[in-house]
């Protein structure tokens, strides 16, 4: 993604691609769209800026018609709701999914260094300034490991630069999640980039997501340091051979310690491959390395797009939030891996709302704890075995949205708590129209 400046464009094409942003986009008074930073089969990414905040974003416009007719609802399912769930440093935050009846809008983070591909492409790294990057993106990939999800397609291409020039993974569009894998305890979809790819994909007996992202780290550090791929070949049979015997050969400006570290990266054997902790513990990774210290709750008070500050939703919050419109018709589970729940209109006071929810918690006596921020109110099991949290955004004068986000998706303590707790003494405040809007994800 080249660096882009933010003119914005006052006429944008109203085709009927699916992935261009039409004049519409801008009726809905939240972002100026600006150039097209970059394309791909099914979707267009601009660059554009936040009206109210001047922030600059980027806006992956994708055809509702494309990801039908091209069998991918289940992967734009997925990475809405594994990008949702993610908050790191080193990865591309998600703003807030928008849509139409025709288009989805993925609105995140616009990163002002472009691609590092880019970069590199330009003459390799010094083996330091390989290390720094690398060093991000374990902790990265790292992290995502540890909630359950694999990248599957980590390669220069898929990581770009922000303005201080530090690394951001983006693109989760291949990604896996725990309850892909299957009884045998793996994963078996064939997936990734060619020369990324690792050699147990391609035997086709099932792969361990942890370790085939471990191996792609290793083939992105080799090509910052080397400034071309470990294995190559015009021949893409031969090149798989290459990859699947483990041939490959160090530069010589690599020193030994880089050398032997690539080594332990591309172990054809996943059972001996090196692990993300022990990459961590290693000598030549920890030169110079500061763990990279960050605050995430698995749920918590979330800015989903909306503002609780602000005092109303406009035009495109309600059409996220509706099952008429929008989101619902094509992702009606799009909600965070571990975290489901409901929305209901209410005509009854905010301040009214949160009071009778904090009321349940006090007949808890001390089993609940009850956290306030805004027009939100989360209760949560002294002992951490649930979490329920309700937020509260203004739709109109008379009418508020109540959303409800529940910890885990399968039935547990958090459901019980809701369903048998909190919901009945909300059920008498829900808003009774034609126009209702209610979902659930259970």
């Amino acid at each position: 993604m080249p660096e882009m400046t933010t003119t914005t464009t006052t006429t944008l094409a109203s085709s009927s691609d699916g992935g261009e942003i039409s004049r519409e986009a801008n009726l809905f008074g939240k972002y100026e769209v600006g150039k097209l930073v970059g394309c791909g089969a099914f979707a267009k990414v601009y660059h554009a800026r936040n009206v109210r905040t001047g922030q600059s974003v980027a806006i992956k416009a994708v055809s509702k018609q494309k990801i039908v007719k091209g069998g991918l609802t289940a992967h734009v399912k997925r990475e809405i709701a594994i990008m949702r769930q993610l908050g790191h440093p080193h990865i591309i935050k998600l703003y807030e999914v928008l849509a139409t009846k025709t288009k989805i809008y993925f609105v995140m983070e616009f990163a002002k260094g472009g691609e590092l591909f880019a970069k590199v492409s330009r003459g390799r790294f010094s083996e330091d300034l390989s290390r720094r990057y690398f060093q991000q993106l374990v902790s990265a990939v790292g992290y995502c490991h540890s909630r359950g999800v694999f990248h599957r397609d980590l390669k220069p291409e898929n990581l770009l630069l922000d303005e201080n020039w530090d690394l951001k993974i983006s693109d989760f569009g291949l990604s896996a999640v725990q309850q892909q894998i299957r009884p045998d305890g793996l994963l078996h979809t064939l997936c990734g980039t060619p020369a990324y790819v690792a050699p147990e994909i391609l035997a086709k007996k099932g792969y361990d997501g942890v370790k085939v992202d471990v191996w792609s780290c290793g083939v992105v550090l080799f090509v910052l340091n080397a400034g071309y791929l470990p294995f190559n070949d015009s021949n893409l049979m031969v090149m798989y051979r290459k990859i699947y015997k483990g041939e490959f050969r160090c530069p010589k400006w690599m020193s030994p310690d880089l050398n032997r570290f690539l080594h332990r990266l591309l172990d054809t054997n996943p059972i001996t491959r090196i692990t993300v902790d022990e990459i961590l513990s290693d000598p030549w990774f920890k030169k110079g390395y500061k763990e990279i210290k960050f605050h995430h709750e698995d749920l918590d008070f979330k800015d989903f797009g909306y503002n609780n500050n602000k005092k109303f939703l406009n035009a495109f919050d309600i059409i996220s939030f509706s099952s008429g419109f929008g989101l619902s018709s094509l992702l009606s589970d799009y909600t965070d891996i571990s975290v489901s729940g409901e929305r209901f209109l209410s005509a009854e006071k905010p301040e009214k709302i949160i009071e009778r929810v904090e009321e349940v918690a006090k007949k808890e006596d001390d089993r609940v704890v009850v956290t306030k921020k805004d027009l939100g109110v989360k209760l949560e099991g002294q002992d951490g075995n649930f979490i329920v949290v309700a937020e509260i955004y203004r739709l109109t004068e008379q009418l508020v949205v109540v959303e409800i986000k529940i910890s885990k998706r399968e039935s547990g303590p958090s459901h019980e708590f809701w369903k048998d707790k909190v919901r009945p003494e909300l059920c008498h405040l829900i808003y009774r129209s034609e126009a209702t809007i209610v979902e659930t994800s259970e």
